[in-house]
């Protein structure tokens, strides 16, 4: 479980095949800030981008671990299939604060950017999700985006998708990875939990969902 709140800015320094055909998935090296790493271990769990990862190999003194995604998650996923940056933050302790929502580290869709441009001293940051996702979507209600815990400030449904609009205030792109986004780039969207229960809530026994 996580929180949305970025604890770290990494960067995916190598990828590596774990296999030969398309059903193999990767093996991925992050970097992570300096002192990061100090307290994780074997087998925690860290989410990349939004993507609740296992790491499977650790070097804390140079900054550095390792994670295998399936093919079915890089699939499933957008920017953990090439170099560069990426939002990190590690699993919720009891006793932490929960400074955004509550998060699984489960990308529900993939969304496309359309609009990031500074509007005053924010950004617009403008998604175009799947149409699946948009009746999970409310106004002023929550969004993680590339694991980022992020208020919905406007929400339009097109016969394409649902677009959204939010407000990043400097602090948050300043401090993600969120500051690299433009037009057409592909962001890991996953819906508020509790929309999700709602829906089941409601649903239950009316038939298939």
């Amino acid at each position: 479980m996580f929180t949305g709140i970025i604890t770290g800015v990494g960067r995916i320094a190598a990828i590596d095949d774990l296999g030969s055909s398309q059903q193999h998935g990767k093996r991925l090296t992050v970097t992570a800030p300096a002192g990061y790493l100090d307290d994780v271990g074997l087998g925690d769990s860290i989410a990349l981008n939004g993507a609740c990862m296992t790491v499977t190999s650790l070097d804390a003194n140079a900054g550095r671990f390792t994670i295998e995604i399936s093919a079915e998650s890089l699939d499933k996923t957008a920017g953990l299939a090439q170099p560069g940056p990426v939002n990190l933050e590690k699993a919720l302790r009891p006793q932490d604060r929960l400074g955004g929502h509550l998060v699984s580290g489960h990308v529900d869709g993939v969304g496309s950017v359309t609009r990031m441009a500074p509007v005053g001293e924010s950004w617009e940051l403008c998604i175009l999700a799947p149409q699946a996702l948009g009746k999970y979507l409310a106004y002023k209600g929550s969004i993680t985006v590339n694991g980022v815990s992020l208020t919905v400030n406007t929400i339009e449904d097109r016969a394409d998708g649902t677009e959204l609009s939010i407000n990043l205030i400097p602090h948050t792109v300043e401090n993600t990875a969120l500051h690299v986004l433009k037009a057409g780039a592909r962001v890991n969207l996953e819906i508020d939990l509790i929309a999700r229960y709602v829906e089941r809530m409601l649903g239950a026994g009316k038939g298939p969902q």
